[in-house]
């Protein structure tokens, strides 16, 4: 990166997640995913826009107004052994937030911790053992009993089961998903993999370098996606049936650098529909009824080809 140059990982995003709503936050990788999530949380600090929560801007909290929300606001994050200390039990892991929160007496805290562990499917003799003598499934049930301890209202997922083999994902994901009702939480699930986003969320926004290009319900997305960004995302799912027959959209050349992104549509250097006005005039995220928002300006084209 050049002296002076700037990186907008996020341009002009604006997105509303209900009370006990997963919003499905999909994209290739380096889209600006992640970078969204951690902004929303303030764990990087936006240089523009608000963070509205219950109607107050996050980003117009002290420090110690911050701290204090933040045991609403909860992350699970990617790499289950990269976000917990090794140096410390899973007892101490898992009561550290009740620790920092002055929550409780020490045996309630105890109390609370073994709970939460029943909860997430960890035996009360895995309380005095260490990270890395867990699987991984198993370190990300510690991760999701460490968020949940505080007793959330919001949780960040960040490709929460990307790193679990496929064998576990689903037992993750359904706790994730009962834990949800059994609280009323409302997520924020990012993940690159759609088969796992149609299983656990209720909208899906779809994101193109770092800027929202369509956003549905969940089963209008995925059965009528009308952006031609979604609808190649969507024919790179793979079906579990060697006679089915599908169409692969195959995108033609690289996602451009976000240090220099392409004028007008962010997205027309590797559509096949782009026409002049994709290359001059950036589309904006309209409605087109029912929640279906959609940025782009020759949406339905390949239909009439």
């Amino acid at each position: 990166m050049e002296k002076g140059q700037k990186l907008r990982a996020v341009d002009n995003v604006s997105l509303d997640i209900k009370r006990g709503e997963t919003l499905g936050l999909v994209g290739e990788s380096g889209c600006g995913k992640s970078t969204f999530g951690r902004c929303v949380l303030r764990l990087i600090e936006p240089t523009e826009g608000k963070v509205l929560y219950e109607n107050k801007d996050l980003l117009q909290f002290s420090k110690d107004e911050m701290r204090k929300m933040r045991r609403k606001l909860q992350m699970v994050f990617q790499d289950p052994y990269a976000s917990l200390n090794p140096r410390m039990t899973v007892m101490e892991i898992i009561k550290a937030p009740l620790d920092v929160y002055k929550i409780g007496t020490k045996e309630e805290r105890i109390e609370k911790v073994l709970e939460m562990a029943k909860i997430v499917g960890l035996n009360a003799d895995a309380m005095n053992r260490y990270p890395h003598e867990f699987s991984g499934g198993q370190r990300q049930r510690i991760v999701i009993a460490r968020a949940l301890i505080l007793n959330p209202e919001f949780i960040v997922c960040d490709e929460p089961v990307s790193a679990l083999d496929v064998s576990i994902r689903s037992q993750v994901l359904n706790l994730i998903h009962d834990i949800q009702k059994k609280y009323n939480l409302s997520y924020l699930f990012i993940s690159h993999d759609l088969s796992v986003v149609k299983h656990i969320s209720d909208r899906v926004a779809v994101m193109y370098l770092g800027s929202i290009v369509e956003i549905a319900e969940k089963n209008e997305l995925f059965s009528n996606p009308l952006h031609p960004y979604t609808q190649a995302l969507l024919s790179a799912i793979p079906i579990p049936d060697v006679d089915a027959e599908r169409k692969q959209i195959y995108l033609e050349g690289e996602v451009p650098s976000p240090l220099n992104p392409p004028s007008g549509c962010r997205f027309h250097t590797r559509c096949q529909y782009a026409s002049q006005k994709c290359r001059e005039l950036r589309p904006e995220l309209n409605d087109i009824g029912n929640g279906h928002c959609i940025a782009c300006h020759c949406a339905g084209k390949e239909k009439e080809r």
